[in-house]
């Protein structure tokens, strides 16, 4: 429950800012960090965000693993959070969505095949195109 003082549009604004903030350290292949920053919005937030946000945790926490060699756990985490982003549009949160889930699945088919993609093809989350983020919030409303 909310402390009495807090307004929910400030922390809906809160949680928009950390979120962008970790789409930025996620990008910039600081998978910890955007880890960190989105478990804190995943704390407070109520479903199904809650279970969106899980999965892109899973997908930073994966390549963080990877970062440390370990690709059993890598894989583990990948498919788990495909399994939490299934039932999720296109694009959603703000963010094209499908492009994440193409990249974690190929990165989890090479696993599975005892391949290492390499670093270089470390995933980007990219933002959704305006229009479809506006007819997003249009269905919810």
């Amino acid at each position: 429950m909310l402390p009495a003082r807090t307004h929910p549009e400030k922390i809906n604004r809160e949680h928009k800012e950390k979120f962008h903030r970790g789409l930025e350290q996620f990008n910039a292949e600081c998978f910890f960090e955007a880890h960190e920053i989105w478990e804190e919005v995943w704390l407070a937030s109520p479903e199904p965000d809650k279970t969106f946000l899980q999965g892109l945790i899973q997908i930073a926490a994966a390549f963080h693993h990877y970062r440390r060699g370990n690709l059993p756990g890598t894989r583990s985490l990948l498919k788990a959070a495909l399994r939490r982003l299934a039932p999720f549009p296109a694009t959603h949160g703000g963010i094209a969505l499908e492009p994440v889930r193409f990249a974690a699945g190929q990165w989890a088919a090479a696993l599975d095949a005892d391949g290492d993609p390499g670093a270089a093809r470390l995933p980007k989350i990219r933002q959704a195109h305006r229009r479809k983020v506006e007819s997003e919030i249009d269905r919810k409303t």
